[in-house]
C-alpha cells in the first residue's frame, strides 16, 4: 500500500534521481518556486492556524510523505537523519526569504497579489490531484510571476533594512513544522508503509490545498484545511487490507503444511503397499520353481 503514482514526484524523480535530492527538491519547491514567499506576503502565517496550515500542507504535504514512504530505504533512523539534513537548509533559506519580504512587499499591491498567491495554491492543488491536469497548467513559478508584474507599484518601493524577526520566526515555525512531520513519517514509516494509502491521502492533500486560498482570500473558515487534512487523514488509513493479507499468508501456510502432511502420508501407504505386493510375487515365483515333489 506504500506504493504511489504521485505525479509532483514522480516528475522530479525523473529529474533529479536519488530518494535524498528528491526530497531536497520536494521540500524545497515552494521556496525555489516562489510559492512560500507569496504565502508569506500574502499573510498565511500571520496567526498560529496559519502556521500549521502552510508547515503541513506546503512543506509536509503528499508529496514529502510519498517519497519518505515509498522511495526511501534504509533504517528509520537514518530515513530520519537524511529529513533532518534537509530540515537544516529548509529552514535557514525560509528565514532568509522571510527576512526581504517586507522589501518585496513595498513595492507590491498587497490585495492584487493575494489573489495570484491563492491562484498558484489551486494550481498546486490540481498538479497533486492530476497529472493530466497538471500538463495544461502553468509553473508555479509563472504565476507568482505574472501576480508581482500585475501588482508592482514602484512608488511604494523601500528598502527594509531591519527585518521584521516576528514574520522571520512564523516564517521559520512553519518550515519547521513541515520538517517535524517529515521526520514523524521518517520515524514511523515501517508501520505507516503497512497501514496508509499514499494515493488516497494524496487526493485529499489536494482537496486541502485547495481550501487553503479559499480560506485566505475569506471564502471559507480559516481552519478548514486543518480539518480537511484531518478527515484525510483518517481516511487514509486503512489497516485492514494488511490483516487480511496476514490471514491469506497464515492460511496458504496452514494449506501448504495439509498438503505436505496429505503427501507424505499417501506415500508412506503406498511404500507399505508395495511392499506387500512385492513379497507375494516373490512367493509366488518361489512356488514356481520348486520340484514337483517338494
Amino acid at each position: 500500500m506504500s506504493s504511489s503514482q504521485h505525479p509532483i514526484a514522480l516528475r522530479l524523480e525523473q529529474q533529479v534521481g536519488g530518494a535524498t535530492k528528491l526530497l531536497a527538491t520536494v521540500m524545497g519547491l515552494p521556496l525555489v518556486d516562489g510559492i512560500f514567499p507569496a504565502l508569506v506576503l500574502a499573510g498565511a502565517v500571520n496567526s498560529v492556524t496559519g502556521i500549521l496550515q502552510v508547515g503541513l500542507l506546503v512543506f509536509g504535504g503528499s508529496a514529502t510523505v510519498a517519497v519518505i514512504l515509498a522511495e526511501m530505504d534504509g533504517t528509520p533512523r537514518e530515513q530520519a537523519a537524511t529529513v533532518l539534513a534537509v530540515g537544516v537548509v529548509l529552514i535557514a533559506v525560509a528565514a532568509v526569504e522571510a527576512a526581504f519580504a517586507p522589501t518585496i512587499k513595498s513595492a507590491l499591491h498587497t490585495e492584487i497579489f493575494e489573489r495570484f498567491a491563492a491562484l498558484v495554491m489551486l494550481a498546486i492543488a490540481a498538479k497533486t490531484a492530476s497529472a493530466r491536469i497538471g500538463e495544461y497548467l502553468p509553473r508555479p513559478a509563472v504565476i507568482v510571476g505574472l501576480g508581482m508584474v500585475a501588482s508592482f507599484q514602484p512608488g511604494g518601493f523601500e528598502v527594509v533594512v531591519v527585518p521584521d524577526y516576528a514574520l522571520v520566526l512564523r516564517a521559520v515555525a512553519a518550515a519547521g513544522t513541515g520538517v517535524a512531520f517529515a521526520l514523524a513519517v521518517a520515524l514511523t514509516a515501517p508501520w505507516l508503509r503497512g497501514v496508509v494509502d499514499i494515493d488516497r491521502f494524496r487526493f485529499g492533500s489536494a482537496v486541502a490545498l485547495g481550501v487553503l486560498p479559499l480560506s485566505l482570500l475569506g471564502f471559507a473558515p480559516g481552519r478548514a484545511p486543518l480539518a480537511v487534512l484531518a478527515v484525510t487523514s483518517l481516511l487514509a488509513y486503512d489497516p485492514g487490507e494488511e490483516d487480511v493479507e496476514d490471514v491469506e499468508d497464515q492460511t496458504e501456510t496452514k494449506t501448504t503444511a495439509s498438503e505436505v502432511m496429505a503427501a507424505e502420508t499417501g506415500a508412506h501407504s503406498q511404500a507399505v503397499a508395495t511392499d506387500g505386493s512385492g513379497s507375494d510375487d516373490s512367493d509366488s515365483g518361489f512356488r514356481d520353481e520348486r520340484e514337483p515333489w517338494m
